[in-house]
């Protein structure tokens, strides 16, 4: 698969402090990749350098496959959005729009024809003489996918585009981000710190963690099978045991079946969370090396449980993960 962005021993230091640790990554063309990671992990930085922001210290920053480690971040031709949407409060949205075409001195019959193409793109034609200030969060960040998009960027960079929104529009843009992109083919690089919207929207997952890429791969190849302890915790594996032999093992809470006997864990009830559809109990357990660890368990409301009750945890062998000693 051809990539739209390669980066090849890419370290970025600030003084002492190593943000990028000499980073290889591959972007594939026509794709949406997510970099993934808590704050800090250099997830950011990693964008800002491909979009030319801040240099590289060492290392090369391959687009289209052509060397633009040190070409000014306007001449390499990609879109960005960041988290403040950063539209110009006195023009309209079809002019906010067309800003990026104008600079490029694209004729003005053909820039409002682009202009509105793309609104219709993002389903805002009918705002296009409006002004930003009288639009909502997730209307202003539409018109700043459209701004970057009308431009036909090589790449479509996005810093934490959603996080500036509520629970309830952030899921309805990510099907807005993910349907815009399957419809232009483009190369989208989306940064986020939220697991759930990495495996919604990506086909390439990155996952970061202190200047380092820990994990890559597709969700259906990330999720099941965490490469370390990092990364099964960020995507929300909250049970850690051992196995006889000292193999680290996780398994999620929805995976562990409780019994009133049975060949299984030894557990105790410590506390019920009812949450409507489901309980999530928290149960002590001695796991196969003889620890004594505390495990959530998500079971079907009905169930009957109390704090003190002996169970048996059944952990199916399909669904636990050996981790790295």
């Amino acid at each position: 698969m051809t990539a739209a962005a390669e980066l090849i021993g890419v370290t970025q230091r600030f003084g002492s402090f190593t943000a990028v640790d000499e980073i290889d990554l591959a972007v594939p063309s026509g794709k949406l990749t997510t970099l993934l990671g808590p704050s800090g992990c250099g997830k950011t930085t990693t964008l800002r350098m491909i979009a030319g922001y801040s240099a590289p210290t060492s290392g090369t920053i391959r687009i289209d496959g052509i060397d633009s480690t040190r070409t000014p971040p306007e001449k390499r031709n990609l879109g960005m959005v960041f988290q403040s949407y950063a539209l110009f409060p006195h023009m309209t949205v079809a002019d906010n729009v067309g800003y990026g075409l104008k600079l490029r001195k694209v004729p003005a019959a053909e820039r409002r024809s682009r202009v509105m193409e793309t609104l219709e793109l993002v389903g805002l034609a009918h705002l296009a003489d409006r002004k930003p200030k009288k639009l909502s969060g997730g209307q202003q960040q539409r018109v700043a996918l459209a701004r970057a998009i009308a431009i036909r960027p090589k790449l479509l960079l996005l810093d934490e585009p959603l996080s500036n929104l509520d629970a309830r529009l952030r899921v309805q843009m990510r099907a807005e981000i993910r349907r815009i992109q399957a419809e232009t083919k483009l190369t989208v690089i989306l940064v986020t710190h939220d697991q759930d919207e990495a495996l919604e929207m990506s086909d390439e997952m990155v996952i970061m963690n202190e200047g380092r890429i820990v994990q890559q791969g597709s969700p259906q190849q990330v999720f099941p099978r965490p490469a370390d302890r990092f990364v099964a915790e960020f995507l929300g594996y909250e049970n850690f045991l051992t196995a006889a032999d000292g193999t680290p093992l996780t398994i999620r809470p929805e995976h562990l079946r409780l019994a009133e006997e049975g060949h299984g864990l030894d557990a105790t009830v410590v506390d019920v969370a009812f949450r409507g559809v489901d309980l999530l109990v928290s149960l002590d357990v001695v796991d196969p090396s003889g620890a004594t660890v505390r495990l959530l368990a998500d079971v079907r409301s009905g169930t009957t449980l109390t704090p003190g009750s002996s169970v048996t945890v059944i952990a199916p062998d399909d669904h636990l993960v050996s981790l790295p000693r």
